[in-house]
């Protein structure tokens, strides 16, 4: 290409050179298209100068300009000048260069971008499971306790068919804490919080009218007819809902592996109530610090549970079914039902909570306290073989067992107390088994936590137990000297 351009110009030059006048020349250029050219002699120059200076310099720039602008079109060597190919060679291979570096840089935005979404995805994700961990807590925080809805009059008799109420498994005690007890056992130690389900329990209503309470001045000497009752001591309060009714004891007659300062409770809201809390002392009881925690191998029904040689007396759930629970062997050691009792709501207590069967112990040994159809909701007296649990002789009273709040037994008499609600109350009625006589009585009795669930004769403390509205109390008690032979 650069040759056929320096011939056309040489020819121009020398057509020039010969012709001495002015000159139109016509002829077709390289795309087949016409093109005229006109020439004029120079008045003052006889003949041109040699080529050189900038004309020719001009005429070398202009004709490279037009080498790479081929040599751009068609993409191909146009056989021009050395120099001129290896440049055009250079900026090919930096374009494809900068493209490449284009490319790149495009990938890897596009791979940042995705990152970048991807980690707004996972935030708004934490953000939100933040946000409903935050609502939960406050829903939790603002919880109000479960209801404790009355149940009405008692049910007609149920079918002594076993374990019939709901399904449940044992209590989760993730919260006890572990410290090993003197038999050098190590079980959960921290009051667990209990998971209710639907209300496991019975509440009743009674109006009770009260009497004034008589003076006693009597001493306090040996087994004889109770005078008076002290005001309650507080020692401990319950934490959860579970624990608004229960049974705490001592066992009059300790055996070992277990000492005559052991304490011991069980707290009786729920549908599956199998949990007996031990606790070295009274101090560990009002800490909170259970040395040995035992599962009972059947349900607990109420708050009529008691400790005597060794051993834990028990309804059974749905039941009139007494068991006697060996504490060293945690076992079994006796099952046997109570002949015609009523049980599950057929004759509790008037506050209700299932009270049918009532298991106590005193100076004379094992009893119970329930009634049947026969009596027609009469209070009925029995004292059990402890280690068989039969039944060796009964009483039947004159006063109804679901007009009397709860009842105790001091010497082989039964005491009975007007009110579970009323904060000053009274012991309304005491039977003598010796004599198998009853009578009205009044002797003050106060409910400091307006809710009594469960009164028990300490035998070994001459207390009375009981548990008021979430709170474990005992009175101290005053008796009659027993009169002389």
């Amino acid at each position: 290409m650069f040759l056929l351009l320096s011939l056309c110009m040489c020819g121009l030059l020398l057509r020039g050179d010969a012709q001495d006048r002015a000159a139109l020349w016509r002829g077709n250029d390289r795309s087949g298209r016409c093109q005229y050219t006109f020439s004029v002699p120079s008045p003052v120059e006889a003949s041109c100068p040699q080529m050189g200076g900038p004309e020719v310099e001009n005429l070398k720039a202009r004709l490279s300009l037009l080498e790479v602008l081929v040599a751009q079109l068609t993409g191909g060597d146009t056989g021009g000048p050395q120099g001129v190919g290896v440049g055009s060679g250079a900026a090919a291979r930096a374009q494809s260069g900068l493209q490449e570096a284009l490319n790149r840089a495009t990938g890897e935005r596009s791979l940042l971008q995705g990152e970048k979404e991807r980690l707004e995805q996972e935030l708004e994700g934490l953000q939100r499971r933040m946000e409903e961990m935050r609502r939960e807590t406050e829903r939790l925080r603002n919880r109000p306790c479960p209801p404790q809805t009355p149940i009405v009059p008692p049910s007609p008799p149920l079918r002594d068919s076993g374990l019939t109420g709901p399904a449940g498994g044992s209590i989760p005690m993730s919260h006890l804490m572990t410290r090993p007890n003197r038999q050098g056992d190590s079980s959960s130690l921290r009051d667990s919080e209990w998971q209710l389900g639907p209300a496991g329990f019975q509440e009743l209503k009674a109006e009770v009218t009260e009497v004034p309470a008589p003076d006693g001045s009597e001493d306090n000497t040996g087994c004889g007819e109770l005078v008076s009752v002290g005001e309650p001591v507080t020692h401990r309060k319950a934490e959860s809902i579970a624990g608004k009714y229960g049974v705490w004891m001592q066992d009059p007659e300790a055996v070992s592996p277990y000492g005559p300062s052991m304490v011991w409770r069980i707290d009786t809201i729920g549908s599956d109530v199998r949990q007996l809390f031990g606790y070295d002392d009274m101090e560990q009881l009002s800490k909170g610090f259970p040395s040995k925690v035992l599962l009972l191998p059947e349900l607990v029904e109420s708050t009529g549970a008691t400790l005597y040689r060794g051993s834990l007396y028990y309804q059974r759930r749905r039941s009139r079914s007494l068991i006697r629970f060996d504490l060293a062997s945690e076992s079994i050691a006796a099952r046997r039902d109570l002949p015609h009792a009523g049980f599950h709501g057929q004759f509790p207590y008037s506050w209700g909570g299932y009270t049918d069967i009532d298991v106590s112990v005193d100076e004379q040994g094992l009893w119970a306290v329930y009634s049947t159809s026969k009596a027609k909701g009469a209070i009925v007296i029995s004292q059990l073989d402890p280690n068989s649990l039969e039944v060796k002789r009964s009483w039947e009273t004159n006063i109804r067992k679901n007009s009397v709040a709860n009842s105790f037994i001091i010497c082989g008499k039964l005491y009975t107390v007007a009110s579970y609600t009323a904060p000053d109350t009274i012991i309304n009625y005491m039977y003598d088994t010796k004599t198998s006589q009853g009578k009205s009585v009044a002797i003050p009795f106060r409910n400091k936590y307006r809710y009594n669930s469960m009164i028990d004769y300490n035998v070994a403390q001459r207390k009375l137990f009981a548990w008021d509205n979430y709170h474990m109390v005992s009175y101290d008690l005053r008796l009659a000297r027993q009169p002389a032979i």
